[in-house]
């Protein structure tokens, strides 16, 4: 890429990430932004501003038992979070779309695992509703389904 935007809501990680990346590269413009997922608005301007052609959205709470203790955080986060980066994709017409899912979305069995079921399907109905963003769910594990995107 020419461009890459890191989009996170951990100052330090955000932090740490940058500092690495620049270190291994010099040819890439890369841009830490420090905001939450849930703002929609901010993901709206971010996405436009930088032009922004492909997101890939990693940007859930993955630690089950995290997850198990803080169930509404979970839910804002992996349900909601999930909600606004796709809305403010359509929204700024972004080609492409990359849920980074888990294995334990197949069949869920605790509170992070329907969290991340739920986002696919958010994916999988936003799908229906467009025509410029190609949404794609891939897993690291099992499986990975991707949509007809030679829209």
């Amino acid at each position: 890429p020419k461009v890459l935007v890191l989009y996170d809501n951990s100052e330090f990680n955000l932090y740490r990430i940058n500092l690495e990346l620049n270190m291994h590269t010099s040819e890439i413009d890369i841009y830490p932004i420090l905001a939450s997922i849930t703002d929609q608005l901010k993901l709206i301007d971010v996405l436009q501003a930088y032009k922004i052609n492909t997101v890939f959205h990693a940007a859930a709470y993955k630690h089950v038992p995290m997850v198990e203790i803080n169930p509404l955080e979970g839910i804002r986060n992996n349900i909601l979070g999930t909600y606004a980066c796709v809305k403010a994709s359509m929204e700024a017409e972004v080609n492409n779309f990359i849920l980074i899912s888990t294995d334990k979305a197949v069949r869920p069995t605790n509170v992070m695992g329907a969290t991340k079921r739920f986002s696919e399907l958010i994916l999988q109905g936003a799908d229906k509703l467009t025509k410029k963003t190609c949404f794609t769910i891939c897993s690291a594990y099992h499986y990975n389904l991707s949509y007809d995107c030679s829209r």
